[in-house]
């Protein structure tokens, strides 16, 4: 394995126990979130392999809820974050799930509210590391610790090249881009990782290139 620093062997400034259970778990709490736009008001967590096993015991559960409710990963809240929840009207249930994944920190959330809701499939790969590898049934690799944009289209020619025009003309440099479809001339998910965040003037003129149909921002 190659470390690009001192913080990829000794991880993350967080709350512990564990980098991978606790601060992991933390970041892809947040990074659903983030996705989601707005804290919900209800989650239903499904645990896998060693995350099922020892979640309360390294502090998975709360950490999963700590992001949901925005924390980083250094929050001294992060340990009372159940409770907090609780306060804020943010309803979590937990279901330690059998099935094999092939990743033994994987989490599986379902969040929303009233109007809408979401779905992911995240994993704790390490030293506070994560990548989300589902959304709403895409999947894709997202690695949370960069900024980004996630874009529903029409699979038609031409929508890549439209908001790769408008990057380049703004001087945004792509980092990591996948595009993903469910069937051909279907809806299809572009995901996009940068050195930058994005103005949101670059996101308005993004919305209205050719094929477009939503655009989630991420923020590092």
């Amino acid at each position: 394995m190659k470390y690009n620093s001192v913080f990829d062997i000794i991880g993350p400034v967080m709350v512990g126990p564990s980098s991978s259970h606790t601060a992991g778990a933390a970041r892809i709490g947040l990074t659903a979130r983030n996705l989601f736009g707005k804290q919900p008001t209800w989650a239903k967590i499904y645990l896998y392999g060693s995350f099922a096993k020892t979640y309360q015991g390294h502090g998975t559960d709360f950490a999963l809820a700590g992001g949901l409710l925005g924390f980083e990963t250094d929050d001294t809240r992060m340990s009372k974050a159940l409770e907090i929840a609780k306060e804020n009207n943010l309803e979590i249930t937990f279901t330690e799930d059998s099935a094999k994944t092939e990743h033994p920190n994987t989490v599986r959330l379902l969040i929303g509210d009233d109007q809408e809701q979401l779905e992911i499939v995240g994993i704790s790969i390490g030293g506070g590391k994560v990548e989300i590898t589902e959304l709403n049934g895409f999947e894709l690799r997202l690695s949370g610790n960069h900024p980004a944009i996630l874009i529903m289209h029409n699979d038609r020619f031409g929508a890549i090249a439209s908001v790769t025009k408008i990057l380049a003309k703004h001087e945004i440099n792509i980092g990591h881009m996948e595009v993903n479809r469910k069937d051909v001339g279907k809806e299809a998910l572009m995901v996009i990782e940068v050195d930058q965040n994005i103005e949101d003037k670059i996101l308005h003129e993004l919305k209205d290139a050719d094929h477009i149909i939503q655009i989630t921002k991420i923020v590092s």
